[in-house]
């Protein structure tokens, strides 16, 4: 089976050696290499071209917005998959990330578990959207249906979920247990299931066994649909 060929672009040593560390744990991805900053970016991606670039949103020399417009803007260059990491969760970050062609969006403080799981749907050619910032940008489509910086988003994560689920707005509150309901919402706000476990005072196999349930009842295929679901159908807020 090939390995997943991933770029690392990030300033702050500490972290980028890190993530390394972290993805070098796992057989199935590659490090091809790591750059600093946007121009030693650049450079590597055209020399390595490689599957994925975990890029920061804050480079020192120009930010990782402008270095995926970039890249996006040059596909018969560059046909790497841009995964943005930031701290930043503020609407506007959010909504340039996408603008730009950002294929995900990840934040910093997120599980290692979850950082892998972005990194394996990217690769798939899915997108892998923070719960959190799911809500920001499913909350602007709503607000702004029309907003011409909306219509060059391309949020293949959550279109694709509202998509299928626009002519099924309502979901009955009843259909999911009151413990079902108060998982559902630690789902929106990001945690894991580690995470969900610890705060419901449940064990780790017992929150999988709900999250199934959830997943089922909604139609929905992984975490961030059920979020989008829920939150598109008010179950949650």
């Amino acid at each position: 089976m090939s390995k997943i060929r991933v770029a690392l672009i990030e300033d702050h040593d500490l972290t980028r050696v890190g993530i390394r560390t972290a993805l070098l744990q796992k057989d199935e991805i590659e490090v091809v290499g790591e750059a600093a900053n946007a121009a030693e970016g650049l450079k590597l991606l055209r020399l390595q071209q490689p599957d994925i670039a975990i890029v920061d949103i804050g480079l020192p020399d120009k930010d990782g917005i402008e270095l995926t417009r970039e890249l996006k803007a040059s596909p018969e260059e560059f046909s790497t998959k841009v995964l943005i990491l930031t701290l930043r969760d503020n609407k506007e970050a959010v909504l340039a990330a996408f603008a730009a062609g950002a294929d995900s969006y990840c934040m910093k403080d997120t599980k290692f578990d979850n950082l892998l799981d972005a990194v394996r749907v990217t690769y798939n050619g899915n997108a892998w959207i923070d719960p959190a910032i799911a809500r920001i940008v499913l909350q602007q489509a709503q607000e702004n249906p029309s907003s011409p910086t909306l219509g060059t988003v391309d949020i293949k994560g959550v279109s694709h979920y509202s998509d299928s689920f626009d002519n099924e707005n309502t979901i009955d509150p009843y259909t999911l247990t009151e413990r079902e309901l108060e998982v559902l919402q630690l789902i929106v706000e990001g945690c894991s299931n580690a995470t969900i476990a610890e705060r419901l005072y449940i064990t780790v196999g017992t929150v999988k066994t709900h999250v199934r349930n959830i997943l089922n009842k909604l139609c929905a295929d992984d975490r961030t649909q059920a979020a989008v679901r829920a939150l598109r159908s008010g179950l949650v807020g």
